[in-house]
């Protein structure tokens, strides 16, 4: 009985040591198996976070050549490229990554070969910027092909993460089940064993399900929405504690992820604002530019300073809001700066100013105080003013000054530089055709107005006195005995003669009378207003300062100068061209020569 007892008790020891060493083997097994299947979860969790890091970097190389095409940013361009190609290597590794699962791997060869696609089309648009072709760029862009492309990436990325995500939750399910299946095995095989193995396998089982406790509960918090939920609690085995570790690194990346994806969404939004601000800017100067076009072509077709002004008063207040100022040019002896226009209320000295009283000119570019006592003070401002200086610079020179009041933003200094261009470049223009006018109706020699103006002049006095019915009288006259100038002393002489005769005629004539070089020493005076009667005491007192002229050259005197004048008035019997009425004060200057020179005839017939 002994025996027998003892072989039974050695049998159901021995039962008893294959049941623990089967169940041994069992939750050796399925603890392998388990942590098997969390590491094929993390796997599609590394899947996932590379995937979207993928697709985050095409959004952001995608912002960041929209940025460059219509901000001409070049950091726009870099950010562009650098997303693009980290868009590309991460969605290769994600290739790489699902070798193992064909239908997963067909996905993600098709969404790698769009992304490359659209990486090389962000790549070609950046390209084309830095070659200076923005417009095709930017009508690359309005186009539907990226959108198109990127909704096909859109789509795509969808399907295949929805499948990654559906593939890891079956994993998770695989994991619970084979947990689960691992504590019923506990359980069912404590019945099984003696009460002294019955204590080992509860301590193994309080081993087991602590671990399994606080890994249920964190998974239940993370599905709540809590993804700062970890282990933290001593797994007690060496299997467990990797498992633990397994899915704190899961969560780790999957927290990661989503942050990368806020903050992706956070930059995209950023560009997208900050391309909306840039296209405003581009807008505004768009408008400005339209409107310096305008005062431009306006500018280029004044003929007189007064238009000029005019055109600067309408346009500048509208170019530079809110902005009082005045425009200085130089002055023909470039020793001064006299004003040409003010606007906004702005004063403007009539006497001008020294170049080498503003900064700015000084300098060759912009001088301003933003504050009193920031910098050195024009002396051609007021000492407590807040002012701006802004030279007006064409061909390396400078020709002008803007002078505004206040202060200029930053923002505003585009309108500022891009109107600069254009004033210095009309003041040039209307200096030039003033020139070129002032040559074709000026007498090279003596400064007078030609015989061509003087004949222009006359039609329009004349059809203005006939209107009005204003007496018009016009003056004929010539330098006596003009020809002894040129035999005895040389032209020279002769030139300096007609030049001293012109300088005095200008000196004693008003300054709305007419004067003219006829030809050789015959000069015309056109006196609008002025009957003959009147007209001749004047020309006396000009025919006895003509002879008061004492004219020397090379240091020797040329000797009395005396003119001979013919007076006649307009009548409304004589051609509206003027000739009747220059030959009737011809008639009156020979009447004058023939009586000796040295006298004025009034023509009293006109005739």
């Amino acid at each position: 009985m002994l025996a027998s007892l003892s072989a039974r008790i050695l049998c159901l020891g021995a039962l008893v040591i294959a049941a623990l060493a089967s169940f041994a083997a069992i939750l050796v097994d399925s603890a392998e198996q388990a942590g098997k299947a969390v590491q094929w979860v993390n796997h599609s969790s590394a899947v996932i976070e590379r995937t979207q890091m993928a697709l985050s970097q095409l959004r952001s190389a995608e912002s960041g050549s929209r940025g460059y095409i219509f901000t001409h940013v070049p950091s726009f361009a870099t950010t562009s490229e650098e997303g693009a190609t980290n868009a590309d290597e991460n969605i290769k590794r994600v290739v790489t990554m699902t070798h193992d699962n064909p239908p997963q791997y067909a996905r993600a060869q098709e969404l790698a070969n769009l992304i490359s696609q659209r990486a090389a089309m962000l790549r070609q648009s950046v390209e084309q910027g830095r070659r200076g072709d923005f417009r095709i760029a930017q009508a690359r862009i309005a186009g539907d092909e990226g959108r198109e492309l990127m909704d096909a990436i859109t789509v795509r990325a969808r399907s295949f993460l929805d499948n990654e995500r559906a593939l890891q939750a079956s994993r998770s399910d695989a994991v619970n089940e084979r947990l689960r299946w691992s504590e019923g095995l506990a359980l069912g095989g404590a019945g099984l064993v003696a009460l002294l193995v019955a204590i080992g396998f509860l301590l193994l089982m309080r081993g087991i399900n602590r671990p399994l406790a606080a890994m249920r509960r964190v998974m239940t918090d993370m599905g709540q929405g809590r993804r700062s939920a970890r282990i933290v609690e001593a797994m007690g085995s060496r299997e467990f504690t990797h498992l633990a570790q397994s899915y704190n690194d899961m969560a780790d990346r999957l927290e990661r992820a989503v942050a990368d994806q806020l903050s992706s969404e956070t930059q995209l939004q950023e560009a997208n604002a900050e391309l909306q601000r840039n296209s405003e800017t581009l807008r505004q100067r768009g408008e400005v530019i339209e409107m310096l076009g305008g005062m431009a072509h306006r500018m280029q077709a004044a003929r007189t300073d007064d238009e000029l002004a005019q055109i600067i008063r309408v346009f500048v207040p509208r170019v530079l809001p809110g902005i009082a100022g005045a425009l200085y040019a130089h002055n023909n002896s470039r020793n001064l700066l006299i004003p040409i226009a003010g606007w906004g209320g702005a004063e403007t000295d009539a006497e001008g100013f020294a170049p080498g009283q503003c900064w700015a000119l000084r300098r060759g570019q912009s001088h301003f105080l933003r504050e009193v006592g920031s910098d050195i003070v024009c002396s051609h401002t007021n000492p407590d003013e807040i002012y701006h200086c802004e030279p007006l610079l064409a061909g390396g020179e400078v020709i002008g000054v803007l002078y505004l009041h206040g202060t200029v933003e930053e923002e505003t200094r585009f309108r500022l530089t891009v109107l600069a261009e254009n004033i210095a470049s009309a003041l040039v223009n209307h200096r030039l055709q003033r020139s070129l006018r002032e040559q074709t109706i000026r007498d090279p020699l003596t400064g007078l107005f030609n015989r061509r103006y003087m004949e222009e002049t006359l039609t329009l006095e004349i059809a203005r006195a006939t209107r009005s019915g204003v007496p018009l009288s016009v003056v004929m006259c010539d330098i006596d005995h003009f020809k002894r100038f040129n035999d005895e002393f040389g032209h020279d002489a002769g030139d300096a003669v007609l030049q001293a005769v012109a300088a005095e005629l200008k000196k004693q004539f008003r300054s709305g009378d007419v004067i003219c070089r006829f030809g050789g020493e015959e000069f015309t005076i056109i006196a609008p207003g002025t009957t003959a009667t009147v007209l001749q005491d004047r020309v006396e007192q000009v025919r006895n300062a003509v002879g008061e002229v004492n004219v020397r050259l090379k240091g020797r005197t040329l000797g009395l100068i005396s003119m001979s004048f013919g007076i006649a008035s307009w009548s409304s019997g004589m051609d509206p061209n003027g000739e009747g009425l220059i030959q009737a004060a011809d008639i009156a200057l020979y009447q004058a020569k023939r009586e000796g020179r040295n006298r004025v005839i009034v023509n009293e017939a006109g005739e």
